[in-house]
């Protein structure tokens, strides 16, 4: 699919890998609508691409409608959704405080995997009552997971868990969603240079990228974008996982 012309609502996209996809895909014409809890991040990405900025829980159902509706109206059904938005949280099962909390656990998986899927629904929904184009494909829907879905580090159970729901949720949504010419996607970045890490101190972030076989380095976000226009634009692109990590395996801590 091109995107130019066509809505597209990114989410997370007040930040981070979410930002950069959503000024790549207004660079290739799509009217985007940037969906974030942070308002405030959400403007100044649309500000600069000249989308819509929507605040939304992506983990409450209410908030999700009321965001795809709200796109809808400004911009018509959407034919692309990229997933971006989640958290991350540093804890171990068992630490020196006890068992983790039960409702830190929940909060990352309402937010990324559930968020996920909330999304998927709500604008799979909207695509299917739209026009085919020449190919007969209606939409695209593309999911942010991680590497940590499988090598997931010693203190990253929510997390992992969380990223590795969206992996195992990619082909039964893909299959389902064949039938309305829908194709379903998921990214699988390793370690970018996003703002939580741009926080950390030079030397760690130098440890870091030297960690990575080659190139030995961070992922840069205009990478993960990239990758996301052409999921988008390549039609036979269906129901995969894509690691973009440079061949990266995580180490146990």
């Amino acid at each position: 699919m091109d995107p130019s012309g066509h809505a597209a609502i990114i989410t997370g996209g007040g930040s981070g890998l979410g930002a950069q996809t959503a000024i790549r895909l207004s660079e290739a014409g799509a009217k985007v609508a940037i969906v974030d809890l942070n308002i405030d991040g959400a403007r100044e990405i649309a500000s600069r691409c000249g989308g819509i900025a929507i605040q939304c829980d992506v983990g409450n159902a209410e908030s999700g409608a009321a965001a795809v509706a709200e796109a809808r109206a400004k911009h018509g059904n959407a034919r692309i959704l990229v997933n971006c938005a989640g958290i991350g949280l540093g804890r171990r099962i068992v630490g020196k405080e006890g068992p983790m909390p039960l409702e830190d656990f929940s909060r990352v998986i309402q937010t990324n995997l559930i968020g996920t899927f909330n999304m998927m629904r709500l604008a799979a929904a909207d695509m299917t009552t739209l026009a085919p184009l020449d190919d007969g494909e209606r939409g695209v829907i593309v999911s942010t997971a991680s590497i940590a879905a499988f090598e997931g580090q010693i203190g990253q159970a929510a997390y992992s868990a969380s990223k590795g729901g969206i992996v195992a949720l990619t082909m039964p949504a893909a299959r389902e969603l064949a039938q309305f010419g829908i194709r379903v996607m998921t990214i699988a970045p390793g370690l970018f240079l996003t703002p939580l890490l741009k926080k950390l101190p030079e030397e760690i972030q130098a440890s870091l990228g030297a960690s990575v076989p080659f190139p030995k380095r961070l992922g840069d976000p205009g990478e993960f974008a990239a990758l996301v226009l052409h999921c988008i634009r390549n039609p036979y692109l269906n129901g995969e996982v894509i690691r973009l990590d440079a061949s990266l395996r995580m180490a146990p801590k």
